[in-house]
């Protein structure tokens, strides 16, 4: 099972460099992340961005475009199959959501103060003693978690203790 963590930061660009933090831990074996999103409000009009990790879009499109190319070789058309099947596989992919639900992120986003981001990460399993130290680095406000209270609580103290002094 899955959990969930969402962390406030004070802008976008710290949001981001844990979220690269995270993807760097994944290529070390020491998180398994099922998703990975920085959700931004922006300051000039509070409205929600979410800067996604994996592009259902591109993925989608992409996959189209070849077999649309495939299909299309049976019928003397290849090009023609590529572009239909690209176009159809981008709307596809465009309508499909993975991992955190968006509306969940964008309401939870609300909460935000104009300026301020979070990272919503989706978390099959991580090694606790070695990801928290990296994450506890960059400071951030623990705003939303799938733990119990308990187990919430005991992540803040671990997140505490790693933080450095002054932040």
């Amino acid at each position: 099972m899955s959990n969930l963590f969402a962390i406030a930061y004070p802008d976008v660009a710290i949001a981001q460099k844990v979220r690269d933090e995270l993807i760097g831990l994944q290529k070390q074996r020491l998180i398994e992340l099922e998703d990975i999103v920085v959700v931004e409000r922006r300051a000039e009009d509070g409205r929600i961005k979410l800067h996604q990790a994996v592009s259902t879009t591109g993925a989608g499109a992409a996959s189209g475009a070849l077999w649309g190319g495939v299909i299309g070789l049976l019928f003397f058309m290849p090009f023609l199959g590529a572009a239909i099947g690209g176009a159809t596989g981008a709307a596809v992919g465009a309508a499909t959501d993975v991992g955190v639900d968006d509306a969940f992120m964008r309401r939870v986003g609300q909460q935000l103060e104009p300026g301020r981001a979070a990272v919503f990460a989706l978390v099959r399993r991580a090694t606790e003693d070695k990801v928290v130290p990296v994450v506890a680095r960059f400071g951030g406000e623990l705003i939303q978690t799938s733990l119990s209270h308990e187990e919430e609580e005991h992540l803040k103290e671990i997140a505490r203790a790693a933080q450095p002094a002054g932040v």
